[in-house]
């Protein structure tokens, strides 16, 4: 098994770090859709997010963790 291992390591083609930043820093690096506008939308995705979820919290009418005292009150005992 490690004999297979080895030969399959051995077999693969690997380039070095230098080889590969050199091949990068060669070629001209145009601006693709996520540098011209991949902080714009995120902060506008957060930004919707924190805005929907502050609508939910405080305008749709829900009770966050209600306290029963004080609101509930026992019931007469019917002895008949």
């Amino acid at each position: 098994m490690l004999t297979m291992a080895r030969n399959t390591l051995r077999g693969l083609k690997t380039r070095s770090i230098h080889q590969v930043t050199a091949r990068q820093s060669h070629g001209k690096h145009s601006l693709d859709f996520h540098d011209k506008y991949g902080n714009t939308l995120l902060a506008s995705g957060v930004t919707f997010c924190v805005v929907a979820w502050l609508f939910t919290a405080t305008q749709i009418g829900i009770e966050w963790n209600p306290s029963p005292v004080g609101r509930v009150t026992p019931k007469e005992w019917n002895d008949q």
